[in-house]
């Protein structure tokens, strides 16, 4: 690698890219057979122009970010993605010849067939000063090969595994153009192109077409000298270069230690500038839908055939085994929660305040409901629209924008009785409210569960 390289930089983002490299690559029960594996690699996946042309997944992934480069720097540029092979099983049999089985089971594992996936990558150092005008074009290959792999068990040959690659072929162009004004800024455009002439014969799956794609592509970019400009939180001289900035089916982002800004990871999975793997993770789950601590429990829980299976269908999917079977009582222990920062909360002061509450109760801590008697869900009010609303109140409901939950929209318009006024210690105000003509508010109320709203997502009605 040249020494212009960032060398700490894309270290730390290549443990992020790892992640984004192979979410997905085997999910959890971590077995062929699962049905949840038969559907694999939904990310940064680039498939030949033909299969494009007949499917929903794209050939191409486009980056365009803003850098300040400084007098004679260089881009360094690595693309990184993975190569589908296919694993073939066969068994030997006496006569020394092999033949294609669906699994071949060992004393500690059972072979199934299995697309596997190899790690490529595509480097290139060119001085910035070079990407301007027509910029730099850089083609690659990767040319189909087949390898065998000969299985034994107690010192006998028992069968073999045939690994098999198709050809690969693809592009990356990389051109630069000055932004106009004072600001010696440039608009760097990276494209990625699988330009495989593989035509897809009638009736082809995107099982085949895998094998010909890039997958898991991204990019990582990096200054010897300079910086890059953040996209989604840029400075306000660069907000409408950046607005002006196509990325398609990749979104660029800083990467490595909070505060440097060398290094840009551009993912098919979109991240907030300066990702991190939490300290707490034990190592690669390749299942970042999970909780990695339920992830790790459920594992270690599988039956001891279970675990063969899981063994035999890829190396990464034995070390996952491995891993949750040896995790000390003390590392699951972290897994359970971390606290990422402090800060000192004050608790109210002893004396009773202007309307006559009293304060909290010696010794209290600050997080238990009685270290604060001067608020009372069942009397506090809050002002909305003019109007004092507090337990008792009806309001009609009119949920936010900012809402994730989609079940939100459907009581947009609906009036609920406010049984509570909450207040975080943060100062924020939320309503806690039960539905009209809800069938389970009774049940809900009994239980103290309700939902909340905040002071601006509802319409107080006339008191009855």
């Amino acid at each position: 690698m040249n020494e212009s390289r960032p060398q700490a930089g894309f270290e730390a983002a290549r443990q992020i890219a790892d992640a984004v490299l192979f979410e997905g690559y085997v999910l959890y029960p971590y077995r062929a057979s699962a049905a949840k594996n038969r559907m694999r690699w939904q990310f940064g996946v680039l498939v030949p122009p033909s299969f494009g042309a007949v499917g929903s997944e794209p050939s191409h992934q486009r980056t365009e970010c803003l850098m300040e480069p400084r007098r004679g720097a260089t881009l360094s540029v690595e693309l990184r993605f993975l190569h589908a092979q296919r694993r073939t099983v066969q068994r030997q049999l006496p006569d020394r010849g092999f033949e294609t089985v669906d699994e071949l089971a060992l004393d500690d594992r059972v072979l199934a067939p299995w697309d596997e996936g190899v790690e490529e990558r595509v480097e290139l150092d060119v001085p910035v000063a070079g990407l301007t005008g027509d910029g730099v074009v850089l083609p690659f290959d990767l040319p189909a090969r087949e390898v065998q792999e000969i299985v034994h068990e107690h010192g006998k040959a028992v069968g073999r595994l045939v690994r098999r690659r198709e050809r690969l072929d693809g592009v990356l162009r990389l051109t630069a153009a000055e932004l106009p004004g004072p600001y010696a800024a440039l608009r760097l455009n990276a494209v990625v192109e699988n330009t495989s002439t593989w035509t897809p014969p009638e009736g082809a799956d995107r099982e085949l077409a895998l094998r010909r794609s890039l997958v898991s592509a991204h990019l990582l970019l990096g200054l010897s000298a300079g910086t890059f400009v953040s996209m989604t939180d840029p400075p306000q001289w660069a907000a409408p270069a950046v607005a002006q900035c196509r990325n398609e089916h990749t979104w660029p982002v800083l990467a490595g230690a909070a505060g440097e800004s060398d290094v840009v990871l551009s993912s098919p999975i979109i991240l907030a500038d300066h990702p991190e793997v939490a300290p707490e993770s034990p190592g690669a789950l390749y299942d970042a839908t999970e909780i990695d601590e339920i992830l790790a429990l459920r594992t270690a829980a599988l039956t001891e055939q279970e675990k063969r299976e899981a063994r035999g269908t890829d190396e990464r999917a034995g070390a996952v085994i491995d891993l949750a079977d040896s995790l000390p009582p003390e590392v699951l222990e972290r897994l359970h929660g971390a606290v990422r920062a402090l800060r000192e909360v004050t608790s109210p002061s002893v004396e009773a305040d202007a309307d006559g509450f009293p304060g909290p109760l010696p010794g209290t801590p600050w997080w238990d409901p009685g270290a604060d008697r001067s608020v009372d869900p069942a009397v506090d009010r809050v002002v909305v629209d003019g109007r004092s609303v507090g337990a008792g109140s009806r309001v009609l409901l009119k949920p936010g924008q900012r809402r994730t939950d989609a079940q939100d929209l459907f009581l947009h318009g609906r009036t609920a009785l406010v049984e509570a006024v909450l207040r975080d210690v943060d100062g924020s105000v939320h309503l806690a409210v039960t539905v009209d003509d809800d069938p389970g508010a009774d049940l809900w109320r009994a239980q103290g569960r309700f939902r909340y709203f905040q002071p601006d997502e509802v319409t107080p009605l006339e008191e009855p």
